[in-house]
């Protein structure tokens, strides 16, 4: 029997597999017709928009999931925001079912933080400096942390994650 390894597997995961904290977030229309969002609505405040990377893991090395990068769709409307900052966060869970550790993931961003916090559409790309396989045992959140001045809307869009798949 053969096997897949394809190096161009992308997987798009949609704003309401999103964790929003602070913030009245609703479900609405997108600014583009066709599409949907998650909408903020204008308020001076710092939200944290937690996204799940949801790809395949495997407990054998090199096999499953290999995490190159993600894409990260939203809209800056009304007004800039004071920044927007983001984290890929590479969790392994412990004996138990409990979580262990934490680990901060290094990346380059593009475009670059001066400005990804213009009022504008926006796709942020994060690319792993240091790609990796995910073990069965890990998983991978990214944090989107947006300050917003009082008429700040942010819609998100989704992410596409782009990886390997090898099984």
């Amino acid at each position: 029997m053969g096997y897949v390894h394809d190096t161009n597997m992308s997987q798009f995961i949609g704003p309401n597999c999103f964790h929003y904290k602070t913030g009245t977030w609703s479900d609405a229309a997108g600014a583009v017709a066709g599409t949907i969002v998650k909408k903020k609505s204008a308020n001076a405040e710092t939200t944290v928009v937690t996204i799940p990377v949801m790809i395949p893991s495997n407990s054998v090395a090199l096999k499953g999931g290999y995490l190159r990068s993600i894409e990260i769709d939203y809209e800056l409307l009304s007004a800039a925001a004071t920044s927007v900052t983001a984290v890929i966060n590479k969790v392994t869970r412990g004996a138990d079912l409990v979580v262990a550790v934490v680990a901060s993931q290094a990346f380059t961003q593009t475009p670059t933080a001066a400005v990804s916090d213009d009022q504008d559409q926006h796709r942020l790309i994060l690319t792993l400096t240091t790609p990796f396989w995910i073990d069965n045992d890990e998983y991978v959140l990214v944090e989107l942390t947006i300050v917003c001045g009082g008429s700040v809307v942010v819609d998100m869009l989704g992410a596409v994650v782009n990886y390997t798949l090898r099984v």
